[in-house]
């Protein structure tokens, strides 16, 4: 029973961990990104992710998110948030692609 209840808590945690995150990212991304807007939001949203019991993250994707995370509530600038969030979204997109030998073939490369 304790080790669902680790999971749960693990899964909790990274839910929150991507919701924070993904709403930074897109505030980051936007053309008409206010500064003021951004830290109050962050603010809120940082209030939340602290309800949430923290746990030990041992996937390379999961802790550069909770890094991700913890850099823009410590406040980093625009350009290196958007640089870290930018890598996290290479990191995520690493575990999507299919070897080789799994892809289809087409005729011409035959």
């Amino acid at each position: 029973m304790a080790e669902q209840n680790d999971k749960f808590k693990r899964v909790k945690y990274l839910r929150g961990l991507e919701k924070f995150a993904k709403a930074a990212i897109s505030t980051l991304k936007r053309e008409d990104f206010n500064e003021d807007e951004f830290r109050a939001r962050v603010g809120k949203n940082a209030e939340i992710l602290r309800k949430i019991e923290p746990v030990f993250l041992d996937n390379a994707y999961s802790k550069s998110l909770e890094n991700f995370v913890n850099l823009v509530v410590k406040g980093g600038e625009r350009g290196e948030l958007i640089s870290c969030a930018n890598a996290l979204e290479k990191l995520k997109n690493q575990k999507t692609y299919k070897k080789e030998k799994h892809r289809k073939k087409y005729k011409d490369e035959e």
